[in-house]
């Protein structure tokens, strides 16, 4: 049997983190190698000294790159932190924005990035042109992973029940609203549940859960994110004898107009997404007999970003810009 010799955790070169925390972003050596301003070569020997101080293989190659094995997702917040608290004690500078150099790494679906980024966004090329913000699905079941093993900085989207080790910021409300073609035999009359239901509806599932969701929400490692909002779809009414018939079922908007322009087909909305297809002309919103479901759309970040000067004054940037628009 193959004897693991380990080196002394005393005598590791502080680099090796920082390779460490360039492979868990990128999943790739290359990529890493390109982030560090390295050689390949060089990446693969780091890992190989950090294999042998560690005593585990810590990445093995997978379908979608490098994989981090239990071990190395295990110790990666805490490399992630230590290196963090390292670059703040070196730094002992507050974070100038307009001379900042940096990417900032956000999870959004499309309606956080139209309707909550877009003004940072244009913010940000005044007051920070050389930030980068690289934006990444919200679809994803495991964006709360990236944010514990630092690959994110912060998610936007709706949420319940948060872990301790997790903060959240409120950016704003939003309610749903009930959208139908212009032209569409609801429209410009009292919209029942009974007269509803005699038409199929489209549901927007940010996640494509399915039935794993919960009250339209989905557990993600103790993260509770919203799929989506629709009343009519997850609530039940004895006094009603229809049910709600989802035609449809997509993980994003940008095809409902057209869906509801060639059909009959409902779909429930974020009110801000429904204003947009009224404004266009095609669509019209329908009155509900019941108040609507609102959601409060939130930023959460991991809780060693209370640290990070440059996340702070981001997210400050943030809960001003969007803050400051109109409610729907």
């Amino acid at each position: 049997m193959h004897k693991v010799v380990r080196m002394s955790l005393k005598r590791v070169d502080l680099n090796l983190f920082r390779v460490f925390e360039a492979v868990m972003h990128s999943r790739s050596v290359s990529g890493a190698s390109k982030d560090l301003g390295v050689t390949a070569s060089a990446v693969s020997h780091a890992l190989a000294r950090l294999r042998l101080a560690v005593g585990d293989e810590l990445f093995v190659y997978g379908d979608d790159g490098m994989v981090p094995t239990p071990r190395a997702l295990a110790i990666a917040p805490a490399i992630r932190e230590g290196l963090g608290r390292i670059e703040d004690a070196i730094a002992g500078k507050p974070f100038v924005p307009a001379e900042a150099v940096r990417t900032f790494r956000i999870a959004a679906s499309e309606y956080g990035t139209s309707v909550v980024l877009t003004g940072l966004i244009a913010r940000l090329a005044e007051s920070a042109p050389q930030l980068e913000l690289r934006i990444f699905p919200y679809s994803r079941l495991d964006v709360v992973q990236q944010l514990d093993e630092g690959r994110l900085d912060l998610v936007v989207g709706w949420f319940s029940d948060l872990p301790e080790r997790v903060r959240r910021a409120t950016l704003l409300k939003d309610q749903e609203a009930l959208v139908v073609r212009r032209g569409h035999p609801l429209a410009g009359r009292p919209a029942t549940r009974e007269a509803l239901f005699a038409y199929p509806f489209v549901v927007v599932e940010l996640l494509g859960a399915g039935d794993q969701a919960s009250d339209g929400f989905v557990d993600d490692r103790g993260v509770w994110r919203r799929v989506w909002i629709d009343r009519l779809v997850m609530e039940a009414d004895d006094d009603v004898a229809a049910v709600a018939h989802v035609a449809v079922s997509l993980p994003h908007y940008a095809s409902v107009a057209d869906i509801l322009a060639r059909t009959d087909m409902v779909a429930t909305l974020p009110a801000r997404i429904a204003r947009g297809l009224v404004e266009a002309g095609g669509h019209v919103t329908l009155e509900l007999d019941l108040p609507p479901l609102e959601a409060t759309v939130e930023a959460i970040w991991h809780q060693r970003g209370e640290r990070d000067a440059g996340l702070q004054w981001l997210l400050g940037q943030l809960i001003e810009v969007t803050r400051s628009e109109a409610a729907p």
